[in-house]
């Protein structure tokens, strides 16, 4: 798989926003990778110290009333994004030409309001 994003910047993106979802009230699941040089099937691994060639990263968000966010994002440019917002709203969202961790940051700063709402209003009815 071609290598358009370096998947280490993209969990330090991830690492610096998740003080803002915790405060806000939501869940963050521990960051899960996939090693493309391991034998099929690849474990996923929540160690980075395991992985010698990450091919993707995953990561769990979860909020009241049973709101979730999955995102996996392959070195490749793109991520696989679904979503429970509520029973009547869920679904995938798009993901693809992401071509960076900057720009995988931008996406998730879109993709938890859209699910969650604005962590403003979160953070006020924690109050």
């Amino acid at each position: 798989m071609e290598r358009v994003i370096d998947l280490d910047q993209a969990a330090a993106a991830i690492a610096g926003r998740a003080g803002r979802w915790l405060a806000a009230g939501l869940k963050v699941g521990q960051l899960t990778w996939r090693d493309e040089a391991a034998p099929w099937p690849q474990q996923l691994e929540t160690d980075r110290a395991l992985v010698r060639d990450p091919d993707s990263i995953g990561l769990l968000i979860s909020g009241p009333t049973d709101a979730e966010l999955s995102v996996v994002l392959f070195r490749g440019g793109w991520a696989d994004v679904d979503f429970v917002a509520d029973l009547d709203d869920a679904g995938m969202l798009p993901a693809s030409g992401i071509d960076s961790a900057a720009a995988f940051g931008t996406r998730l700063d879109q993709w938890v309001p859209r699910v969650f709402g604005d962590l403003r209003d979160m953070q006020s009815w924690r109050d």
